[in-house]
């Protein structure tokens, strides 16, 4: 998660990152890239929302919810859910879902992500090639890398998956909970792990991340 932040502060602002309506078509207008402040005013809406709603925003417990759903309450009481309190976070990982895939699908902008010339320089150093390792030349996600055809690539995903996975529930939250809601909630709690968090993503960048693919 933090290679992908750490490309995104490599991220350029250019002309086409303005939402300009003029002469373009109401799809084409939601199809080109949004300033970046429109996710930020978005998701503190839905902050605010919850928090009037008694709820907290996160990410971590909808994989509690799924292995519920799943039958993972038949194995101890921490699966088991409560549908009155727990059901809108099903809702909302349907509702990402489904609009993950319409954005992706049908709404995808047919620009490049333009990113840094220096990160590019970077990942080529590496043997990466960006964007070119994007089949239709967006987004920062490297087929490099996460590549299911390749056993070092499952091996990344899987070990990767895990550490999310175990660090979430270690620290009683994910990004989302601690970062978004919890400092938002002014939760000294949060304060702390948000900091772990970057120093282990810098630990991340500029150490390990260099022994794997370097």
């Amino acid at each position: 998660m933090f290679f992908r932040s750490s490309l995104a502060f490599g991220h350029k602002s250019n002309q086409h990152s303005r939402m300009e309506p003029t002469n373009l078509s109401l799809l084409e207008w939601i199809s080109q890239p949004w300033h970046w402040a429109v996710s930020g005013a978005a998701i503190a809406l839905i902050v605010f929302l919850l928090t009037w709603m008694g709820r907290s925003f996160g990410l971590s417990l909808i994989f509690k919810n799924t292995c519920s759903l799943l039958g993972a309450e038949r194995f101890g009481d921490y699966f088991k859910m409560d549908w009155s309190n727990d059901g809108w976070r099903v809702v909302f990982m349907l509702g990402s879902v489904v609009g993950g895939f319409i954005a992706a699908r049908f709404l995808a902008s047919p620009e490049a992500v333009a990113i840094s010339q220096a990160t590019i320089d970077h990942l080529a150093e590496w043997g990466f090639s960006y964007p070119g390792s994007d089949a239709q030349g967006r987004g920062y996600l490297l087929t490099d890398v996460f590549d299911f055809s390749s056993v070092k690539g499952v091996v990344l995903l899987l070990l990767g998956g895990f550490l999310v996975g175990f660090g979430s529930r270690y620290a009683g939250g994910c990004t989302s909970g601690h970062a978004i809601t919890g400092l938002s909630h002014l939760q000294f709690s949060s304060l702390l792990t948000v900091i772990g968090f970057f120093i282990g993503g810098l630990l991340m960048t500029h150490f390990l991340l260099p022994l794997i693919f370097g």
